[in-house]
């Protein structure tokens, strides 16, 4: 038996119990992975309508649109989702740093045997 979730044509998303998806987003040229966040339904469908990134901020426990306060939206070039659909892939273009601490992306630190250190924006 084929499961449709995983090859067929509909956008099923599998929600985890909280009802969130992971969404990966990277730059649309470089490829650099921007940032990790979650969406649930609403955010989807808002992101899918609009083609600016929305999601559910967990912390905040609401809907956000991603650059409502710093003017730093993500356009959304276009969407993936992973073969059972419990993950969605932004490939944006950024208008902004991705990352609230000013960061173009919130993965600027690499991990060493040392702990943490920080990685300049063009590094591979």
């Amino acid at each position: 038996m084929t499961n449709m979730r995983e090859s067929g044509n509909v956008l099923d998303p599998k929600y985890d119990a909280n009802g969130l998806v992971t969404a990966v987003v990277t730059d649309h040229i470089s490829g650099d992975v921007l940032m990790v966040a979650h969406m649930n339904a609403q955010a989807l469908a808002l992101t899918r309508e609009t083609g600016i990134a929305h999601f559910w901020s967990r912390s905040r426990d609401r809907l956000w649109k991603k650059g409502e306060t710093s003017g730093h939206i993500l356009t959304v070039v276009e969407m993936r989702v992973d073969c059972d659909q419990d993950a969605i892939w932004l490939r944006a273009n950024a208008a902004g740093p991705a990352c609230h601490t000013g960061e173009t992306s919130c993965f600027y630190r690499r991990v060493t045997d040392g702990g943490l250190e920080r990685i300049a924006d063009d590094a591979d």
